[in-house]
């Protein structure tokens, strides 16, 4: 049996957060080999990993990477049990190589791969907590038209992903990323056109509800309904909205006439995708 020097036992520790006692065994197993010995640990971890995985993780972080041309860009939701989990290190750096990895997927969302799994182990093993890949989503467009960009809250609970095109710069993608974040209420798509028909339907029918109580008559109750409508738009439509940033505008006017916003996707932490 290969003798176990307390510097290999420390450096395995410090590369998995586990006990020295743990880390010693593990070597022991594996001949000295560290490479080995890690592997170990990661399959006698893991299999006590899944039997915890019903546990709830309602904290994690956003993160979003983008190409230094703005080509493309990815946004990720890794969730872990504890906020002291999130907010730790090791933690925003494996979200961090969890987004790298995703990046190099194709546009749309993105499942979790054997690597993606891999880096998250990594801090499932060394926190004993249930981390988990929740989703993802990659834009893409040709160089040069497409312009991808985004913001992340400082708590990095909140963040969104913007798809534009056009004359727009990653300050001002930024800045409506940050509109997408804060807005209440919350944006339900680009233009009045891109407003899911449920949603509509479900904000006619409850105004409709309204205007037949009041006891108007059909006529009147119809124009109301219109009417009505016709602000509820302006209010979750995106282009309609009031930048929050500076309420003289809205975000039509941030855009400008040399750009189009595409498409978002609004991330927010242990929410139901």
């Amino acid at each position: 049996m290969a003798e176990i020097s307390a510097k290999e036992v420390m450096s395995l520790r410090n590369k998995t957060g586990l006990s020295m006692m743990a880390c010693k065994a593990a070597l022991a197993e594996a001949g000295g080999d560290p490479e080995k010995a890690e592997e170990i640990l990661r399959k006698q971890l893991k299999g006590k990993m899944e039997s915890r995985t019903d546990r709830a993780a309602g904290e994690g972080r956003i993160y979003i990477v983008t190409a230094p041309d703005q080509s493309t860009g990815t946004v990720v939701e890794v969730r872990a049990e504890t906020d002291f989990t999130a907010k730790n290190e090791g933690f925003v750096n494996m979200v961090k190589a969890v987004a790298a990895l995703a990046a190099k997927a194709p546009a749309g969302p993105i499942a979790a791969t054997p690597e993606i799994n891999a880096e998250i182990d990594k801090v499932r093993i060394a926190t004993g907590e249930n981390c988990s890949y929740a989703r993802g989503f990659k834009y893409a467009g040709a160089p040069g038209t497409a312009k991808v960009g985004g913001y992340v809250h400082h708590d990095g609970k909140t963040g969104a992903l913007i798809h534009a095109e056009g004359a727009i710069d990653a300050e001002t993608l930024a800045k409506i990323g940050m509109h997408i974040v804060a807005a209440d209420p919350r944006p339900k798509g680009v233009s009045v056109n891109d407003i899911p028909a449920d949603v509509i339907e479900k904000e006619r029918k409850f105004r409709i509800e309204q205007a037949m109580e009041s006891g108007k008559p059909k006529e009147i109750a119809e124009k109301m309904v219109e009417g009505g409508m016709r602000k509820f738009y302006e209010e979750v439509a995106l282009l309609e909205q009031v930048f929050v940033l500076d309420p003289s505008k809205k975000i039509k006017d941030v855009v400008g006439s040399g750009a189009k916003l595409v498409a978002y996707q609004r991330y927010q932490v242990g929410e139901q995708a």
